[in-house]
């Protein structure tokens, strides 16, 4: 297969180290360049990626050869760049929050599907080490019929949370949390999710509970204030629980410079005495699968050839987006929401 030619849009905190290393270590791709108007951020290109080029547009992006292109750029800016770059003819990878309100996810969407190109959102936790081993778990049948699925992303770094260019943290972890439940439990029937304001009157100590279809309910918490985390997830079946205390740490590896290129050991984690599966008979400590955030642009190329369908379907954008709307709404009025019925 041809490499595609894909750049990236935005050199800020998640361009620079959860997508560029990627995109440059990843096979089937070519890193071709970056869109940027800083001249700090293009400093950092030429210092971290000596020789690629540097453009001021999309549309000299794609005069350039580009054939895809990564959006990582503050979150209000994601439709517009999104819905841009696919009227320019660039399959697109789009950080989350994908979109701020169901309906612009709606119109990127169809935009794309009218094109004829390839839209993915950068759903990257779903090849989470914790994420994987539930996913094996459930797969092998060790829980049963799982009934609830909780799911934390809680960190007390109040100078880092997202600002207004983020959404708040519902849409910035939200995204994430939701999309994680709907990938193990499918579709969502009612929302109910309470939230606390920060001082810059966003969103934060966000909770939210799904009901599914299928019965299980989902428990969700994302904060940026949190002194004690609790645990990464815990899931209870009909047969068993698993607790995992271990989170992920691809994206610390990424911080410090890391990347699957450079990394014989890339997503392995060290093993916890706390990670482990608990029955009527006892507990045993498991082993996570190895984290596989490598394994999304690799896929994402393919899809572009028409080899294999995206990592992640543009479609559970538009699923994500109505629940995180309804816990939107159901936050503000304090009642049950049913997602899809207020975009």
């Amino acid at each position: 297969m041809d490499p595609v030619k894909i750049g990236l849009v935005g050199y800020g905190f998640g361009g620079r180290y959860f997508h560029a290393p990627l995109i440059a270590s990843a096979p089937g791709c070519e890193f071709v360049g970056v869109v940027t108007a800083s001249a700090e951020r293009r400093a950092l290109v030429a210092e971290d990626h000596p020789g690629l080029a540097v453009f001021d547009s999309l549309e000299d992006l794609a005069a350039s050869g580009a054939e895809a292109v990564s959006i990582s750029t503050p979150a209000g800016t994601h439709s517009v760049l999104t819905d841009e770059a696919i009227a320019l003819g660039l399959s697109v990878v789009c950080d989350k929050p994908f979109a701020l309100d169901p309906a612009a996810a709606r119109r990127s969407v169809e935009l794309a599907a009218a094109r004829g190109v390839t839209l993915s959102p950068y759903q990257n936790r779903r090849w989470d080490s914790d994420f994987l081993t539930v996913r094996a778990l459930v797969d092998d049948g060790t829980l049963g019929d799982v009934r609830r699925f909780e799911s934390r992303f809680e960190r007390y770094a109040p100078e880092n949370g997202p600002g207004a260019s983020g959404g708040g943290t519902l849409l910035d972890f939200g995204a994430h949390l939701v999309d994680q439940a709907l990938v193990l439990l499918g579709p969502v029937e009612s929302v109910y999710a309470e939230s606390r304001a920060r001082d810059n009157g966003l969103d934060d100590d966000v909770f939210v509970a799904l009901r599914h279809a299928n019965g299980a309910v989902s428990h969700l918490w994302g904060s940026w204030t949190q002194y004690a985390s609790g645990p990464r997830l815990r899931v209870t079946g009909s047969s068993a629980s698993v607790v995992i205390t271990t989170s992920d740490s691809q994206e610390a590896d990424l911080v410090a410079g890391a990347s699957p290129a450079t990394s014989d050991a890339w997503g392995a984690e060290a093993a916890s005495d706390l990670d482990r599966v608990f029955t009527a008979d006892g507990s045993t400590q498991i082993t996570l699968e190895r984290g596989a955030w490598d394994t999304y642009y690799p896929t994402f190329a393919k899809a572009v050839r028409g080899e294999s369908p995206p990592p992640v379907a543009a479609a559970d954008a538009v699923a994500t987006a109505d629940v995180l709307e309804a816990a939107r709404l159901s936050a503000q009025s304090h009642t049950v929401v049913r997602p899809g019925v207020t975009s």
